[in-house]
């Protein structure tokens, strides 16, 4: 069916969903070839398609925290070379001062043409394994400015009109430690080819001028939709506040996340004034960091099926003043950035809670993450890996749910995974010893926050540096309407001399000797509601499953379990 523009609307529907399933083919594809466990285990990438402009067609946020990761590098780019962008031309980008979210998080962009126009660009996205600077692996708490943290590359090109320039290519391998993150960009770019492919069919099928009037009617229905969405939420102005700890060089430093959210109709506005300035440390964000933490809190509380274009930012508007700690002048550190995420949502939550309470979730778990490197003991090969598997505690409970179970941040929640235990020996060094749930770690509530799990490990490698990088030992995830709080996060170094240290929340440990045992709690997400308004025979059933324990059960559930226990549920 035709309407009055033109404009075949059953086309527009059959594009929104072909762009999304490209951009998870391109997605499978980094599954598929890359070779770091970051990226084939933990998914800790985006993939995204971008029309002549820059402007989001679609992608497929594998975590959450990616969500604004490519389109404004993607319109920088096309800002910067102007016309001299080419078929065949391969860009590579980290820097987070031109649009970047993370320096570790490094970007690949592919200009797609049909006949000599640009109609579109494919671009991934994901976290390397090391990207230079002082400390392997990418995380260096001791950073005071961004080239502590690692090789800063704004976009430049490695392939020009489809042939690799080597100068370039050699320049930035040679400052990056392990050879396996070469192989991981090389990914990176065959899943733009993939995502170039798939355009020009569409191309060939539809027409480039036909194609781009249908892109900007999904653009507008997109639009719609989104404001649809913000006129439920009812008009008014929300405050929530939230506290980040320890930006790295003073540990008891506190630092104030100040938001204020106005809603009028069918638009609203995230305003940052009065948060406070960027610390002297890396416990800072970058500003497309810290848009994709409004953005992945804002999607949490309207219609999940909304396409992710273009058009779903243009009732957007977002203040969040240079300078703050929430978008950092140039040259801070901002590693710790997307780990802002965690607080951060806390303000948003809080903000929300008061304009639909029944759709918010209580706190999430905050990050408390650790990145390991070192050599093998047989043959010295060179490893690094994010210990996502002991990190992720439990989300916040929610109206008629229960928060989910080791489910991770909320920056990365349901896409970040946990490592195959089997694989998790395979690539590190390392010796698993324990996994599983914590007993007690789950904010209770009439619906209680998802469990957080207790790790422990045996470290067999040489010179291993463990770096902590996060939050959640001072305040643990907030329960609402009654609920109460999630467990604190902690982590424990016993050395095989007997002594236990208690690792900060960011340091850098260096020379673990082999065979000491590391051990992680990742605490557990809010309560939603009073415990005592709990069904009974949910208490019962988690304590028999040793979740809960009998203490809890009487004490904060105010449950009577000699009343129960004749009864089978």
């Amino acid at each position: 069916m035709i309407n009055n523009d033109n404009v075949d609307l059953m086309l527009v529907s059959i594009l929104q969903s072909r762009f999304k399933s490209i951009t998870e083919e391109m997605g499978l594809t980094l599954l598929r070839t890359t070779r770091s466990p970051i990226l084939n285990e933990a998914r800790d990438f985006v993939t995204g398609l971008y029309d002549s402009k820059g402007r989001m067609l679609e992608q497929t946020e594998y975590i959450p925290i990616l969500a604004f990761a490519l389109q404004p590098v993607c319109q920088y780019i096309i800002k910067y070379f102007g016309d001299d962008i080419f078929p065949g031309d391969v860009i590579i980008h980290n820097d987070v001062f031109t649009g970047g979210n993370q320096n570790a998080d490094v970007a690949v962009f592919k200009p797609i043409f049909a006949e000599n126009q640009l109609v579109a660009w494919a671009a991934c996205k994901g976290h390397q394994a090391d990207i230079g600077g002082a400390v392997a692996g990418g995380y260096n708490p001791e950073a005071r400015e961004v080239w502590q943290e690692a090789l800063r590359i704004p976009p430049v090109k490695i392939y020009e009109r489809g042939k690799l320039r080597r100068d370039v290519w050699q320049f930035i391998f040679a400052n990056i430690r392990f050879s396996i993150v070469e192989d991981d960009i090389r990914a990176h770019i065959g899943g733009c080819n993939v995502g170039e492919r798939a355009i020009m069919q569409l191309v060939d099928k539809y027409g480039a001028k036909n194609l781009q009037a249908h892109i900007e009617h999904l653009f507008m229905l997109t639009e719609q939709k989104m404001r649809d969405e913000i006129k439920n939420i009812p008009n008014g102005i929300y405050h929530g506040q939230s506290f980040m700890y320890n930006d790295g060089v003073n540990e008891k430093s506190k630092h104030k996340i100040n938001l204020v959210i106005t809603v009028k109709d069918d638009s609203i506005l995230f305003d940052y004034n009065g948060t406070d300035p960027q610390t002297p440390g890396f416990a800072n964000a970058p500003y497309s960091s810290s848009v994709s933490a409004i953005m992945l809190c804002l999607l949490m509380v309207i219609d999940p099926d909304i396409p992710h274009n273009h058009g779903l930012m243009r009732p957007i508007d977002i203040n969040i003043p240079e300078g703050c700690f929430l978008n950092a002048k140039f040259p801070a550190a901002t590693t710790f950035g997307n780990t802002i995420a965690g607080p951060h949502s806390d303000a948003i939550l809080k903000a929300f809670a008061r304009a639909l309470p029944e759709r918010v979730t209580a706190g999430w778990n905050r990050a408390l993450c650790v990145a390991t490197s070192g050599s093998f003991p047989e043959n010295d090969r060179k490893w690094a890996d994010i210990l996502f598997l002991s990190l992720k505690g439990g989300s916040g409970a929610t109206e008629g749910v229960d928060g989910y179970d080791h489910i991770g941040l909320i920056n990365c929640a349901g896409g970040l995974l946990a490592q195959d235990y089997e694989m998790f020996e395979l690539h590190n060094p390392l010796f698993l010893l324990k996994h599983e749930y914590a007993r007690d770690s789950a904010g209770p509530g009439k619906y209680r926050g998802g469990l957080g799990v207790v790790t422990e490990f045996v470290i067999q490698g040489k010179d291993t540096t463990c770096v902590t990088f996060g939050d959640g030992v001072d305040i643990g995830a907030f329960g609402l309407l009654g609920g109460l709080d999630g467990t604190l996060n902690r982590v424990e170094l016993k050395y095989p001399d007997g002594e236990k240290y208690i690792a900060k929340t960011k340091e850098i440990l260096k020379d673990i000797p082999t065979g000491t045992v590391f051990y992680q709690h990742a605490g557990g997400g809010g309560g939603y509601g009073k415990p005592s308004e709990r069904d009974n025979k949910k208490v019962l059933r988690e304590v028999k499953q040793e979740l809960i324990s009998p203490e809890i059960a009487k004490e904060i559930y105010r449950v009577n379990l000699d009343s129960l226990t004749s009864k089978r549920y």
